[in-house]
């Protein structure tokens, strides 16, 4: 059985941490430099470059691109025939959180009592870590930094079955045009539907760490992803809603069996700034 001693894990996670801020990934440039060219506003247009130029000074200065650098959110696939020696995994996740946000130079947003004091914890910490046991002896681990105003007007609604295509698209659209500016569009749309609540509101965040351009295999849910990318940009909030064409770059759906008498869908929303980061041990 191959082993990975936590030293090597926390190393990796700290530089996750760090990399994930300050650089943001090619799908994500691309798309934004492809809607600048296609925005109709004159002061949507100048919005979309102004965000170009703070992806561009960020890397360049090695500073992050938004100073909310978000709840550390991770996403791991464990191989069944990996043993991880010398201490906890989700231990040294935090330890790496840790370690990255202090000597990145991030800001720490995470309050250890979500209702009564709401003291800052001062590193960030406890991560998220949703794991998944898969085949094989390799360590995969990605890192999404979530911001909180983008997450602050994410949605969860249980439809009726009889609902459909339609009660979802209604209940999409409402949820982005209620949003505003609140999320700092241009977004990208992650929209689980199917399972339990839980399920519904996890593959939604899943569902942004999807490539943008891939679409979904199922053709009828890719042809939704479009439709409602196309819907979405009628709605005329535009870039940081100051109005225009380029409301969101990309809806991403994902999907789960489902209860016969249920329909859960959730809408969980990522700015521009549509960090993450993927390392494998």
């Amino acid at each position: 059985m191959r082993e990975i001693h936590v030293d090597e894990i926390i190393s990796a996670v700290e530089k996750l941490c760090i990399d994930a801020n300050i650089i943001l990934p090619d799908d994500v440039k691309r798309e934004i430099n492809k809607y600048y060219e296609t925005e109709s506003s004159p002061l949507g247009k100048e919005v979309l470059k102004d965000i170009i130029k703070n992806y561009q000074i960020a890397e360049e200065k090695n500073i992050p691109i938004c100073q909310d650098t978000g709840f550390a959110v991770f996403f791991v696939k464990l191989g069944q025939d990996l043993r991880i020696v010398g201490g906890n995994l989700t231990d040294a996740i935090n330890e790496g959180v840790r370690r990255g946000y202090k000597n990145g130079y991030l800001r720490k947003s995470i309050v250890n009592d979500p209702l009564i004091h709401r003291k800052n914890t001062g590193d960030n910490t406890p991560a998220i870590v949703h794991y998944e046991i898969v085949p094989g002896d390799k360590l995969q681990i990605t890192f999404a930094p979530k911001g909180g105003g983008s997450e602050n007007m994410s949605a969860l609604r249980m439809l009726k079955p009889a609902d459909g295509v339609e009660g979802v698209k209604k209940f999409v659209l409402e949820t982005v045009d209620k949003a505003g500016s609140n999320p700092c569009p241009p977004i990208i749309i992650g929209v689980g539907i199917g399972g339990t609540i839980e399920v519904a509101t996890l593959i939604a965040k899943k569902a942004l760490l999807r490539p943008i351009g891939q679409h979904h295999p199922q053709p009828e849910i890719a042809d939704l992803e479009k439709e409602l990318l196309n819907e979405v940009n009628k709605l005329g909030i535009g870039p940081q809603g100051f109005g225009g064409t380029t409301t969101a770059l990309a809806v991403h759906i994902e999907t789960f069996p489902a209860h016969i008498a249920s329909l859960p869908v959730a809408i969980n929303i990522q700015c521009h700034v549509a960090r993450h980061k993927e390392i494998e041990l």
